[in-house]
């Protein structure tokens, strides 16, 4: 399952859930380069509900179209991802390790509003 959420135009903001496809690994890419084709900086919004397991046959297209990104990793600004699952969570934090330069943070179902908010404005709604 896959849903994209209404967002500001330099955002990528999206729900998924359940087995991923290869079509829905398709479209989150072009949605990715159409932002990065008029944008400087995208942020990224995830929301994730019980991620079954991905579509092994699509990976070898996913990765021919995700490799030129690590050339544009500094393109990224916020990223917030909302999982349900504690191992979505614990794989974005390493992630985040190894991209510093890139702004993660993980949040909880119940904190969906303010990664949204965070994501798209830059804002945090728990500070000051």
């Amino acid at each position: 399952m896959l849903e994209i959420i209404a967002s500001p135009d330099d955002v990528i903001a999206l729900k998924i859930g359940g087995s991923i496809k290869g079509q829905e690994l398709d479209a989150i890419m072009d949605r990715l380069d159409a932002i990065m084709a008029s944008h400087d900086k995208v942020h990224v919004f995830v929301e994730t509900h019980g991620i079954a397991g991905l579509e092994l046959s699509s990976l070898p297209h996913y990765f021919g179209r995700a490799m030129p990104l690590f050339g544009k990793l500094t393109r990224f600004g916020r990223v917030a991802v909302v999982a349900d699952q504690a191992w979505i969570r614990v794989g974005t934090q390493i992630e985040s390790a190894m991209l510093p330069f890139i702004s993660y943070r993980t949040y909880e179902p119940d904190e969906r509003d303010e990664a949204l908010t965070w994501v798209f404005t830059g804002i945090d709604p728990n500070e000051g």
